[in-house]
C-alpha cells in the first residue's frame, strides 16, 4: 500500500514528507483553491527526490496540463473534475481519476477505470469532509484504487481494514493550516497507515 501527501504549498514540507516515507506527492495546479501552487514558480517540484509528484487539475485544458506536466517533470497527473474521459488516452494510466463514492454506484465507475487510471474514491476536494467507507460495501476482487477524504492518523487504519485500497490520500488530516503541513501529523500519518497495511496483510496470510 502506497501514501500520498497531497495539497504541498512549500519545499520543506515536501521533503518532509519523503522524509517521513511517503511514496507519492501532491500539488494543487488549481487556481482559486486554498492550496494553488503556480506552476510559474514551482521549479523546486522538479527537485524532489525518492516520491512521485502528482499534479492536480480540475476542468482545465489538456494543453494546459500536459505543458505544467512536462515543465514540472510530473510522474502523475490526476484529474479532479468533469474532463473527459478520452484524455486518459492521451495521459496514460499513470492517471489518478476522482470518483464521487456518494455518486451512483462508485465500484463500476471504478471498475470501468481500471487500466487506464487509478481511481481515487474522494467525496470532497481538500476540505477534510470525513466519509463513511463502510456505507459502499466491498470493492471488487482485484480492484487498485485510492481513497481520500477527512483521513487522519487517528481513522486511517479503520479506512484501510474496511476497503484494503492501493493508495491512502490524505491533505487537511496533516496540517497546522491550509497548505501548511505539519511533519509531525506527517509522520503519524505514514507510521499509522503503514503499520495498518503491513497488520492486516498478515491477518490475510494464510
Amino acid at each position: 500500500m502506497l501514501v500520498k501527501i497531497c495539497g504541498l504549498t512549500r519545499r520543506e514540507d515536501a521533503e518532509a514528507a519523503v522524509e517521513a516515507g511517503a511514496d507519492l506527492l501532491g500539488f494543487v495546479f488549481v487556481p482559486g483553491t486554498p492550496r494553488f501552487v503556480d506552476p510559474a514558480t514551482a521549479l523546486w517540484v522538479r527537485d524532489l527526490d525518492d516520491a512521485e509528484r502528482v499534479g492536480v487539475f480540475r476542468d482545465q485544458p489538456l494543453a494546459h496540463i500536459l505543458a505544467v506536466r512536462d515543465r514540472l517533470g510530473l510522474d502523475r497527473v490526476q484529474l479532479h473534475g468533469g474532463e473527459p474521459d478520452g484524455w486518459l488516452d492521451i495521459l496514460g494510466p499513470a492517471t489518478i481519476r476522482r470518483v464521487r463514492p456518494e455518486g451512483d454506484d462508485p465500484w463500476r465507475r471504478a471498475a470501468m477505470l481500471a487500466g487506464r487510471a487509478l481511481p481515487l474514491l474522494d467525496p470532497g476536494a481538500g476540505d477534510g469532509a470525513p466519509f463513511d467507507w463502510s456505507s459502499l460495501g466491498p470493492p471488487p476482487a482485484g480492484l487498485g484504487f485510492a481513497i481520500a477524504g477527512g483521513l487522519t492518523a487517528e481513522g486511517v487504519a479503520a479506512a484501510i481494514r474496511t476497503l484494503r485500497p492501493l493508495v491512502v490520500d490524505v491533505s487537511s488530516g496533516v496540517e497546522s493550516a491550509p497548505g501548511v503541513k505539519d511533519p509531525r501529523r506527517v509522520a503519524a500519518f505514514v507510521a499509522a497507515a503503514t503499520r495498518a497495511a503491513v497488520d492486516f496483510t498478515a491477518v490475510d496470510e494464510p
